[in-house]
């Protein structure tokens, strides 16, 4: 008999993988254009980096294997997104990105795993993956909290679309309710805050809608937009401004 912990869980791995897949429009304009333009390589670096520590937890932690499956896809997709951008970034940006991933993305990851696989006993391993997971998945609210500033500054919802806000707020949603199935609060904690997040974001929609944009041109502006935005603030930035889509997967 299937629980519902399981059909919680997969529901959670077809919201995340939705959210994983949303800057595909990005990238393929990269490809068409041969160029990366002024788009950031960061975004997609830690990304990555946190799809690396949600696999681990949910590969130690007894029955979370739903947590682990759904951010081994994300990786995958994370890594082809950055393996297109070296391949079609200029010189300067090239080398910044293979640093940056180098170090996050490579040296980081594999010096906390296995410093936690060889020095912690199993529950304090588990526990130090799952606080990794969870300040990297609130890190990386600086996105949705940048969009909702975006709409109240502008009395616009062009740089929040309303199927990415919803897909944001039913995965929240669904990873909330599998936590508190699970009783895990290292999914529940950065999940219900983006549920939170999520309607928030759908309110302000309702304010701010105005039928004046067409969703090419919205999709254009926050394609435009997502790769421009730390990740943390007062850390890296580039020379503009806008949102990252999504922030949490899992």
């Amino acid at each position: 008999m299937i629980s519902l912990v399981n059909i919680f869980g997969v529901l959670g791995n077809i919201m995340s993988g939705l959210l994983y897949l949303s800057p595909f429009p990005t990238f393929w304009r990269i490809v068409k254009r041969r160029s990366t333009e002024e788009f950031e390589s960061l975004p997609y670096i830690c990304k990555l980096l946190n799809a690396y520590f949600w696999v681990y937890y949910g590969l130690i932690k007894p029955d979370s294997l739903l947590v682990a499956t759904v951010n081994m896809f994300g990786g995958v997709v994370e890594i082809i997104f950055l393996t297109i951008f070296l391949l079609l970034a200029p010189p300067r940006m090239k080398t910044r990105t293979t640093i940056l991933v180098a170090i996050l993305d490579v040296g980081f990851p594999a010096a906390a795993i296995l410093l936690t696989q060889f020095l912690l006993h199993e529950e304090a391993r588990i526990d130090v993956a799952g606080l990794l997971c969870v300040i990297f998945s609130m890190i990386a609210y600086a996105s949705p909290l940048s969009a909702m500033k975006t709409v109240v500054t502008t009395k616009s919802v062009e740089y929040m679309p309303f199927l990415l806000s919803f897909i944001f707020f039913v995965n929240g949603g669904v990873w909330t309710i599998y936590a508190l199935l699970t009783k895990d609060w290292f999914v529940g904690l950065p999940n219900g805050t983006g549920f939170l997040l999520g309607i928030a974001q759908l309110i302000l929609y309702a304010i701010y809608w105005k039928p004046n944009k067409s969703s090419k041109q919205v999709l254009d502006v926050l394609e435009d937009q997502q790769q421009h935005e730390p990740l943390i603030p007062g850390g890296l930035q580039s020379n503009h401004t806008g949102e990252v889509t999504s922030s949490y997967r899992s």
